[in-house]
């Protein structure tokens, strides 16, 4: 079964693929000539998922999932949330927003915070959606050279390394992308 994975973030492609089971093959949207970037412009993560899932099944009409991810911060209100990618500006960089985090921690003592994915899968010109949390809390520095984006401030409940010092086959056991990637693959296995 073939589906699109409505990214370009090679990132979240290696670590969807790596949960694949055979006979499942998931295309990036470069694989399927959509090369700009969708809008993420819903305030909150649901409607953004589905609005990039409709943006490709419109274009395509071929199966389509996608994501939207948001670190929630207990002690910031839940912010970044659905702003996470573009916290310290809309170039989407990582080791700012990471900054920006950090020092408006600063001083904080509530670390509290939660990783949280919604997928939206349209199959079958139908729509669905699923969701993963992951509880944990964030850290004074970075540690770790695997993963993205937050990954390296980031410590999930349970565990002492951050999900940048993971290797992939452990963050995909916990992962709020895995969670959410797994309840999408359970309901695909039961049609």
């Amino acid at each position: 079964m073939e589906f699109i994975f409505a990214t370009n973030n090679r990132h979240k492609i290696k670590e969807i693929s790596a949960l694949l089971d055979p006979g499942f093959t998931i295309l990036g949207l470069s694989e399927v000539g959509i090369n700009e970037d969708i809008p993420e412009e819903a305030d909150n993560l649901q409607d953004n998922a589905l609005f990039k899932a409709r943006y490709v099944y419109k274009k395509t009409g071929m199966n389509v999932f996608a994501d939207d991810t948001g670190l929630e911060v207990e002690a910031l209100g839940g912010a970044p949330g659905v702003h996470s990618a573009r916290f310290a500006g809309n170039d989407k960089n990582s080791s700012a927003n990471i900054e920006k985090l950090l020092h408006m921690l600063a001083g904080i003592e509530n670390r509290n915070a939660r990783f949280r994915t919604v997928i939206a899968l349209i199959l079958e010109n139908k729509e669905y959606v699923f969701e993963g949390t992951v509880q944990g809390r964030i850290i004074d520095d970075k540690r770790g050279s695997e993963g993205f984006g937050y990954d390296p401030v980031f410590i999930a409940d349970g565990y002492n390394n951050t999900f940048a010092e993971m290797p992939l086959t452990e963050k995909n056991i916990i992962s709020h992308r895995a969670m959410a990637f797994n309840k999408l693959l359970e309901f695909i296995s039961k049609k």
